[in-house]
């Protein structure tokens, strides 16, 4: 389970970068290797890095108001992204608000990874997403774990967002010089 949060932060720290890859590359070198738990480590990592644009998908759809047009925009090709494994479906988002966005990002994908564990979901595929369904061993509980950490990831980015606004200050006017 320690593993899972593990690689659940990592995927989700840098969302497709050099983090994200070191993850993934542990995790795509152990496939050739007979053990279950390698098959584990796979399952926890896609997961993990499917919950962030998942996440913020779902995060435009509940709190719209909190996205500007073209974040939601953003949002709704995300779904797809997110299904399919792309993880960096949500840069758009984490680049316009990086203090916010991943870290709720992350805290929705170690949820993820520490389920996919616990479950004991295995995944014989390196890539794909939902649509290699047939490759998942106890897909009921990995379509849970995503689900439940990309409802932790929404809600966490929606708070954050919404109770963590940024202070704003209006410019001061000049003085009016007089003579």
């Amino acid at each position: 389970i320690i593993l899972g949060v593990i690689l659940g932060l990592l995927m989700c720290f840098d969302l497709g970068g050099p983090v994200n890859k070191a993850a993934y590359a542990f995790a795509t070198a152990g496939l050739n290797i007979a053990d279950p738990a390698t098959l584990r480590i796979m399952a926890a990592v896609m997961a993990a890095g499917m919950v962030p644009p998942l996440a913020m998908a779902l995060a435009t759809v509940l709190r719209p108001q909190l996205f500007s047009e073209p974040e939601r925009e953003n949002g709704r090709a995300a779904w797809l992204l997110g299904a399919s494994f792309i993880s960096e479906g949500a840069i758009p988002f984490a680049a316009a608000d990086p203090l916010r966005v991943i870290p709720s990002m992350m805290f929705g994908g170690a949820v993820t990874g520490a389920l996919i564990m616990a479950f004991n979901v295995t995944l014989k595929a390196p890539h794909g997403g939902i649509f290699v369904f047939f490759a998942i061993g106890n897909l009921l509980w990995f379509l849970v774990a995503l689900a439940v950490g990309t409802v932790v990831g929404a809600v966490a980015v929606i708070a954050a967002k919404q109770f963590a606004q940024p202070s704003v200050t209006a410019p001061e006017a000049p003085a009016l010089a007089t003579t």
